[in-house]
């Protein structure tokens, strides 16, 4: 089976989907790092670019603006939808920069991501300036929803339950934890920060029933089973998703969000 880790082969769906409804979020965090005008902006995980584009924006012509990522099938949308971005393939664990490179680092919804979190923190504290902000982003929503509950008793029936768990470990190891206020504090603070805040937010991501399903499929448990099953057997279980959430809900869908923003300044 291919790597059903990787994003390389969801990255159209991902920017076609998930990364409008994303903007806000990603704006929102760039603003919690308090970039100056003209400064550098390292986004880490930055995925087909939503969050640098906004610390571009942010930043105005004299700035300077870098995402990374690991997939490069990301990083080629990226590319595609927004070329002015400047992108490099990296792991965060160890970032092409040199110590003292950017004015703010951000990390939208990657912490949790993270083999070693410890690591990447502190290779993104590294390339920080003395007085820059580390700005991160994590889902708040620890209760899941119905549409949440819907999707996850359909992959369950597909794989069972014991596989599901494993998946969600072997993609999203530290994903329960950093849906905890405390926890975030704790490893900003651990990682050296000072001046430790986080904010939640909660957002609207309004969506047509079939967008929100096929966007589905770039969520962990959608990338494994589009390896496991095959693009047939991934057609099938498609379709009868479909069917169900025609069943179960409006069209279109209201997805309510809860996130943590959170920021600290490196001393």
């Amino acid at each position: 089976m291919d790597d059903w880790r990787s994003y390389d082969g969801i990255a159209e769906t991902y920017e076609r989907i998930n990364a409008p409804r994303l903007a806000q979020p990603a704006g929102d965090l760039v603003a919690l790092a308090q970039p100056p005008p003209g400064g550098r902006v390292l986004d880490v995980g930055t995925g087909t670019g939503v969050a640098a584009s906004a610390a571009a924006a942010l930043l105005g012509p004299e700035g300077v603006a870098v995402g990374v990522d690991v997939s490069l099938g990301m990083l080629g949308q990226a590319a595609r939808a927004r070329p002015a971005l400047r992108l490099a393939a990296a792991e965060a664990i160890d970032l092409p920069f040199r110590d003292g490179t950017f004015d703010a680092v951000t990390g939208s919804f990657v912490v949790s991501h993270f083999t070693k979190y410890q690591t990447a923190l502190f290779d993104m504290i590294r390339v920080l300036k003395t007085g820059g902000r580390l700005a991160l982003s994590s889902w708040a929503d620890g209760d899941r929803d119905e549409l949440q509950k819907t999707w996850l008793e359909l992959v369950e029936g597909a794989v069972g339950q014991q596989m599901l768990i494993d998946v969600r470990a072997q993609a999203l190891p530290w994903a329960d934890r950093f849906a905890d206020r405390t926890a975030i504090e704790e490893a900003l603070l651990d990682a050296g920060l000072k001046h430790v805040r986080t904010e939640r937010r909660e957002y609207r991501f309004a969506y047509a029933l079939h967008d929100y399903v096929e966007g589905l499929g770039t969520w962990s448990t959608g990338r494994f089973l589009r390896s496991m099953l095959g693009p047939e057997g991934w057609e099938s279980f498609r379709r009868k998703a479909q069917r169900v959430f025609a069943d179960r809900f409006s069209d279109p869908v209201n997805d309510f969000r809860d996130v943590w923003l959170a920021v600290g300044v490196k001393p």
